[in-house]
């Protein structure tokens, strides 16, 4: 299986939703972003080539999982 890059936001996203489900992504700081993303078993890009813009595509995919998931378990 190939190993994940900072450009892949979408894929980033749903792994992140799945480690860690109760956090709300827009309160999580770039810092601790870059951290996890870099902890990622699937992820493999040079942590110094990730940027702003990079992390905030990631944090607003993640979002996006995150109220999703949130309006499929109040549909439940």
């Amino acid at each position: 299986m190939r190993k994940l890059k900072w450009t892949d936001s979408e894929d980033l996203a749903i792994l992140l939703s799945e480690q860690k489900p109760q956090i709300d992504p827009l309160t999580v700081r770039f810092t601790d972003l870059h951290s996890w993303v870099c902890a990622l078993p699937e992820f493999g890009d040079d942590p110094k080539n990730s940027n702003e813009k990079k992390l905030e595509a990631i944090q607003m995919a993640w979002n996006e999982e995150y109220n999703d998931r949130r309006e499929e378990s109040e549909d439940a």
